[in-house]
């Protein structure tokens, strides 16, 4: 053993050594990520720096670093080496985007394959496919709703996740989406009409809109981002395959303010990049387009939020968000 420990030491302080040692651990442990938008706010912050569990559901196919390139086959058929654990409801998952397999996203899975959702205005409601007696035995009655003859849940997560919230951002989402199916139909929900459904009516090619629909397929998760109103997610582009999933969000190591004044009063080239209300914590009374405001944010630009750093996201999300 001692002779195995010297040789092991020997050939961890090699360079050779260190990279296999580290593209080990990236493949198969841990690896970093970085929020790049603001999709998960407030639960998940821009400049979030993270490590993501590799083996939480099972072992990814590895792709090399920035490359996203695969070094093995996927000899199983489902993106990953070893089958695992699938996605459960709530958990935060971070996902390769099913339109380009070498982008990483980060949501919470809110349904699993059989459940049905729609979504109207600030609601997500769901029907699990546990049925009626699970629904009534999990959640209370005045967040029960019946409706196209089964039960749904409205926004099952709220009262547990502090930070999944509704707070447009100027675009109203809900009218986007509409007008994503109008023009060229490549949104996954179909819109609907619900009788008794408290939200706004929309008009599409002559008919009453009030809700968006869509069933999760089998082994297939669907993931929507907290921040409800500015999120590019499932229900843009579909629920994630097994084969997409690639880990969970485990520890915040780092934590800063980097964005520009610019990108938060007006937004960016990153999904939901304008934060008004968090340009309006710094600047208070004063006006937020304005030489003052703009002078108060750069004071406080590339600060460490170091209220985040170290933190576990499994205790992190349940708490009022540090930002």
């Amino acid at each position: 053993m001692k002779k195995f420990l010297q040789a092991f030491s020997h050939f961890a302080s090699s360079w050779t050594g260190t990279i296999i040692i580290v593209l080990f651990l990236i493949f198969f442990v841990a690896q970093s990520f970085v929020i790049p938008s603001g999709s998960m706010k407030r639960t998940q912050l821009i400049g979030d720096f993270l490590f993501a569990k590799k083996f939480s559901y099972g072992i990814p196919t590895p792709h090399l670093p920035w490359l996203e390139t695969p070094i093995l086959p996927d000899f199983n058929n489902n993106g990953h080496l070893i089958e695992g654990p699938r996605p459960q409801r709530e958990d935060i998952v971070i996902f390769r985007y099913p339109k380009n397999n070498k982008i990483h996203y980060v949501k919470r899975c809110v349904a699993v394959g059989g459940d049905e959702l729609l979504y109207a205005n600030e609601k997500l409601l769901i029907h699990f496919h546990e049925g009626a007696e699970y629904m009534k035995a999990n959640y209370p009655a005045e967040k029960i709703k019946s409706l196209r003859g089964k039960l749904w849940v409205e926004n099952p997560f709220m009262d547990k996740y502090p930070g999944i919230e509704y707070a447009p951002e100027g675009v109203d989402i809900f009218q986007s989406l509409l007008r994503y199916y109008t023009y060229n139909k490549e949104i996954d929900m179909l819109p609907v009409y619900v009788n008794g459904l408290d939200a706004p009516t929309h008009s599409i090619e002559g008919k009453g809109i009030n809700a968006l629909y869509s069933k999760v397929e089998e082994d297939h998760f669907y993931m929507v981002g907290d921040n409800r109103d500015n999120s590019n997610d499932s229900r843009f582009w579909g629920s994630v395959s097994y084969s997409l999933i690639v880990g969970k969000p485990w520890l915040i190591y780092m934590s800063f303010e980097h964005r520009s004044y610019e990108s938060v009063l007006h937004g960016d080239k990153y999904e939901s990049g304008k934060d008004n209300a968090g340009l309006q914590r710094v600047c208070g009374e004063l006006e937020l387009d304005s030489d003052a405001c703009e002078t108060l944010w750069n004071n406080q630009r590339y600060t460490v939020r170091w209220g985040r750093v170290g933190r576990r996201i499994e205790s992190i999300q349940n708490e009022q968000p540090i930002e």
